[in-house]
């Protein structure tokens, strides 16, 4: 039998079992399914479970009325890659692993086997047929959903590191018109744009004239770490504020010296402390201590 035309018949008989035993292969899958390695009760609701089970059970009957059970990258199966996308971004947030997620479509094969089998019964060669047809479109629908799945579980990751960076890097106003960013970690070119980002929005929001870029916790400066210090300063600097650079300990002045990075026209101190007390002599101001008096009777 030409192959299309085997797929052609195929399709139109799973739609007819599907559109007749549904409610039937709906309960088996469930059932499988509760078996399985992907139940997972702390996670959805059994009525969760069963209303993306019928939706998806609709979703491929409308599907298959196209006649192509090869290619789910078709036009034809946009819907069901749209429904499996969202039942693996959805199982990615809950905590679902990617083989309980896959385990959602894989524990439908035996009900939709059994079923094939009892409609072919004493025809084992169209059965072997239709069971293999349907064996790989499953196969194909649950690795698309593995698929979807990591690249929901990496977006995630990306997004909470990217939130983990920005949190690392926050600009602190110490006073009026004086800005600080304590550095701790690493910079490299990606954490430098957003430090830079940070710090010239934070600028333009308060006003200030000078920031104190405060590198007492960075661990290493070598000449990529010098160079990105620099670039954040002349960002700042086109924005009309001065910055200075604390947390200068002996290794790394000496580290600084033997790479050859100019900083002669960058104010540097030993201490976030001594940055600070340039800083308001710059800005022509004084912190006031308030004086504790005796409470008079």
């Amino acid at each position: 039998m030409n192959s299309n035309v085997h797929q052609t018949d195929c399709a139109t008989k799973l739609t007819e079992l599907l559109q007749q035993h549904e409610a039937e292969l709906l309960a088996q899958w469930m059932a499988q399914h509760q078996r399985s390695s992907g139940q997972r009760p702390d996670l959805i609701t059994e009525s969760e479970l069963r209303e993306q089970a019928r939706a998806f059970l609709a979703v491929v009957g409308q599907a298959l009325q196209a006649g192509n059970l090869t290619d789910i990258h078709a036009a034809a199966w946009a819907n069901v890659r749209e429904l499996l996308s969202t039942l693996s971004r959805s199982r990615a947030k809950q905590g679902f692993t990617p083989s309980e997620t896959a385990m959602f479509l894989f524990s439908l094969k035996q009900p939709l086997v059994e079923r094939l089998r009892q409609n072919y019964d004493g025809n084992p060669e169209a059965l072997v047929e239709e069971v293999w047809t349907v064996t790989l479109l499953l196969d194909k629908l649950g690795l698309y959903t593995t698929e979807m799945f990591q690249q929901s579980r990496e977006e995630m990751i990306e997004r909470q590191r990217q939130e983990m960076l920005e949190l690392s890097t926050p600009v602190v106003r110490l006073w009026e018109g004086i800005l600080a960013l304590p550095l701790i970690g690493t910079l490299d070119s990606e954490r430098t744009q957003i430090v830079m980002e940070n710090l010239l929005q934070k600028i333009v929001e308060t006003g200030s004239g000078i920031a104190i870029i405060d590198i007492t916790g960075v661990p290493i400066v070598d000449t990529l770490v010098a160079q990105h210090l620099l670039k954040t300063v002349a960002a700042a600097r086109l924005m009309g504020a001065d910055c200075i650079i604390s947390g200068i300990r002996p290794q790394i002045a000496q580290t600084i010296v033997h790479l050859g990075v100019d900083l002669a026209n960058i104010t540097t101190k030993a201490t976030l402390a001594d940055a600070f007390i340039v800083a308001l002599q710059r800005t022509n101001q004084t912190p006031v201590r308030e004086l504790h008096r005796p409470e008079t009777r």
